[in-house]
């Protein structure tokens, strides 16, 4: 109790203090004829409009007034349906604009321009819209969960233009792409950003002090709103795609046709639904060989699911790849069968039916955002070779997935939330249920930051029994100048588990961190930047009560006036420490000696025609054999704008690594002791024939081969491994093979054509002793998985259909 009171006095003490911030403003000017959108601003209504000016620079330096030589104006004018900007990016040396080439939401080496809009004048949650020299665009949205997400996108129309003065923007976004109130005159914030990208240095209209608070917090005011109105937000993505695949000799052609939709469901809340979704043109995972206790987590890459998904990200109790996933019981098909049973068909995603998600944010804060996705019964189809009678097993239930976030943000950079993800089978199946409180809370000053979290979940499962358990987590940082600190703790019981919906590696820990660090937000005589950062922690185990471990590292990131950045990390533990995860059985515990290891990396300057990114590494384990290395490089070559192709190989060894391998009958603990391999190739190029259409191609190639030595041990009771008389052929030779080709044409904003070819190869033996040209001739001995897939996605405004009806 004491403790709880020593926070609450803590939360109101960081609350008490208080910062004035600048703020410009901008007066809108009402048109009755919108602007052509050609990017060459030559329109009457440009003329007379007031003017944001006097940019300073962002970075690297703070507030240094922008040159002579490359001044910016902007002009903001609006109508019943649009906001219009202009923008005037003036440059002395015309011919130094990087103007490359690049798909949405990529910047690549172009200059570029952006708006950031606040409807609200909240100082938390941004609209953004960029535009690159390349013509190409970004938007992202911002908040406090989550920062920039550029993997929301809406549909806005931007030009640009050149001529011996510099550079011109021109942009309408559409009010279908805000949210804002009803009110009759409104206040928007507003700033304006400008990268120059020869310098590599990045101007604001409104100043922005880096080394306090968030970006968010500095924005001027646009000013003078008057009498708009939200339109109907209603548009479809009706969705047609033809797959044509072909393995070991067996071809299928596969239709299906989908929609999208979002809809404005009021001036703050938008409902997005996808109804028969096909995620076949997705990128592909870069997998990799795990020998360890914890799950390998894999980005999520289909776009509903990714975009605009950061509130429903709060508290990190959302993974959206268990929606869809490997079926609960696809393993047990084969270990189900009768005899002379065969399985034909065993199908390793559950389909998606439908989904949607609706969000939004109120005038005074308020957040709420709703996920609901339903998958389809999952079946495995099984055939009796004597009798040829088939049967189906149900590897998972029909299901639905939900997600409900409801969030408070208050004082301008603070906030409480609620979170609750819930999963529910039909039949028996496991359900579960997780919720959590958040509060995020940082003083007016935004000089301190006090953050935590209370989680629990509970699982009604009828084979392994039901189940509930909780976390909790409390962190305080400094946020303010150039040195900075922080403490945090972090605490789960042994039952925590929120999997079925969320991602979790471990639980059973109660564990203490700290950091502190030292950055600079000038450039000095020498360096851009540079920031030094020690780091700290103990471990232990939540019950029993007992020491498991610590961790220590000081890592350094440089960059030179040059542009050419490096840095480094030294890492590694004291004494024994106690691994309660690698025995797998969440009882015994394996000890291991004290590490040390070094990495380091080189990074050259990205604006030359020919980069390169390069990496090495070193770590030991004391008292043992262990050791490892590892060396990774990346060339990459810009030979025009239009055209960019990037090569990388990575490779690591361990030598002596012990590890788990195999628990007996008896419930006697195996571990062996192996080489590691690791060699991944990949290869990427883009050819852009404009900002709207590009062709690209992307490889990747990992072979993982791990050799066993030929001693075994039994994990004792206390911690140490002991000879065993264990034999068996544990090797693995592990391969994944990926190819993709890519066209992309956005034929008009929002409509697209994407044909993908993808052609991969997976196989993992125990041939480990291969040669790397032996285990290539193996591999292509191997049935290759073909495709060719052709997707038509096209955009239709509910406004416009109804103009052109």
């Amino acid at each position: 109790m004491n403790k709880f009171f020593t926070i609450i006095l803590l939360l109101f003490s960081i609350l008490c203090q208080s910062q004035e911030i600048k703020r410009k403003s901008l007066q809108a000017v009402r048109i009755s004829s919108a602007p052509k959108i050609d990017g060459i601003l030559n329109d009457t209504i440009w003329e007379n409009l007031p003017e944001a000016k006097d940019f300073v620079m962002f970075k690297p330096g703070n507030g240094e007034p922008e040159p002579s030589t490359q001044k910016t104006k902007v002009k903001v004018a609006y109508n019943d349906e649009a906001i219009f900007i202009g923008a005037y990016l003036y440059d002395s040396n015309p011919e130094s604009i990087m103007r490359q080439l690049s798909d949405r939401d990529n910047f690549a080496q172009a200059d570029f321009f952006g708006v950031v809009i606040n409807t609200y004048n909240d100082q938390q949650n941004d609209t953004e819209f960029f535009v690159s020299a390349g013509g190409t665009q970004a938007d992202a949205k911002v908040s406090s969960a989550n920062d920039e997400d550029f993997s929301w996108s809406d549909v806005w129309f931007s030009e640009i233009s050149f001529d011996e003065k510099g550079w011109y923007v021109e942009m309408k976004i559409p009010y279908s792409a805000l949210r804002f109130s009803k009110n009759k005159e409104q206040t928007w914030g507003l700033n304006f950003h400008r990268l120059v990208q020869s310098t590599r240095e990045q101007y604001s209209w409104n100043f922005i002090e880096k080394s306090i608070g968030k970006i968010s917090q500095y924005a001027g005011l646009l000013t003078n709103l008057k009498d708009i109105k939200t339109p109907i937000r209603l548009n479809f993505l009706p969705i047609s795609t033809t797959n044509f695949s072909n393995f070991e000799g067996s071809s299928t052609v596969e239709e299906q046709f989908g929609l999208d939709i979002r809809y404005g469901l009021s001036d703050n809340f938008t409902l997005d639904a996808t109804i028969n979704p096909d995620f076949s043109q997705t990128g592909f995972d870069d997998l990799i060989l795990n020998l360890g206790p914890f799950e390998t987590r894999y980005d999520e890459q289909r776009q509903f699911f990714i975009e605009g998904s950061d509130i429903l990200n709060k508290g990190n109790m959302f993974f959206s790849r268990r929606i869809g996933k490997q079926p609960l019981n696809y393993d047990d098909v084969d270990t189900n069968l009768a005899p002379n049973e065969t399985v034909i068909k065993n199908p390793n995603v559950a389909k998606i039916l439908t989904a949607f998600k609706l969000s939004g944010r109120t005038k005074k804060g308020l957040g709420i955002a709703v996920l609901d996705a339903i998958t389809d019964k999952t079946e495995a189809i099984i055939k009796n070779e004597i009798t040829n009678d088939t049967r189906k097993e149900i590897t998972e239930p029909m299901a639905n997935y939900n997600v409900i976030v409801i969030d408070q943000e208050f004082n301008k950079n603070s906030s409480v939330s609620f979170v609750n993800t819930n999963v529910s089978r039909s039949s028996d199946y496991r359900n579960a249920n997780a919720s959590a409180l958040l509060f995020n809370l940082a003083n007016k000053a935004n000089s301190k930051n006090l953050e935590g979290y209370a989680k629990w979940n509970t699982i009604k499962d009828l084979e392994e029994g039901n189940s509930s358990g909780f976390s909790t987590g409390i962190s305080y940082d400094k946020t303010k100048g150039n040195f900075r600190f922080g403490l945090r703790h972090r605490l789960a019981n042994e039952t925590f588990d929120i999997n079925d919906l969320g991602f979790q590696q471990r639980n059973n820990y109660n564990s203490f961190f700290g950091n502190i660090s030292y950055q600079i937000f000038k450039p000095t005589k020498h360096f851009y930047t540079y920031r030094i950062r020690m780091n700290g922690g103990m471990f232990r185990r939540y019950n029993p009560s007992v020491y498991t471990g610590n961790f220590a590292n000081i890592n350094f990131f440089a960059t030179t006036l040059s542009q050419f950045s490096f840095g480094g990390e030294i890492s590694g533990n004291f004494g024994e420490q106690k691994d309660y995860y690698e025995p797998r059985n969440d009882i015994n515990y394996y000890i291991t000696n004290p590490s040390l290891g070094f990495n380091g990396f080189v990074s050259s300057d990205f604006r030359k025609k020919f980069a390169y990114n390069a990496s090495i590494s070193y770590s030991k384990r004391f008292n043992e054999n262990e050791k490892s290395y590892s060396i990774g490089i990346t060339p990459i070559y810009r030979a025009s704008d239009k055209f960019l192709l990037s090569y990388s190989l990575n490779y690591q060894i361990i030598f002596s690594e012990r590890g788990y391998v195999d628990t007996l009958n008896d419930n006697s603990i195996i571990f062996g002791i192996r080489d590691n391999k690791s060699f991944v190739n990949s290869l990427s190029g883009k050819y852009s024939f404009n900002d709207l259409s590009s062709l690209s191609v992307s490889f990747r190639y990992n072979w993982s081969p791990v050799s066993y030595q030929n001693n075994y041990y039994k994990l004792q009771e206390n911690g140490y491994l002991i000879s065993n008389s264990y034999t068996s052929d544990n090797n693995v030779n592990f391969n994944s093979w990926n190819f993709d080709l890519r066209y992309i044409w956005q034929f008009t904003r929002g409509s697209e054509l994407v044909i993908l070819y993808r052609n991969s190869i997976f196989n993992s033996d125990n041939q480990s002793q291969l040669s790397f040209s032996d285990n290539l001739a193996n591999l292509y001995q191997q049935p290759l998985q073909q495709n060719l897939s052709v997707r038509l996605v096209y955009y239709l405004d509910y406004n416009k259909l109804k103009s052109w009806l």
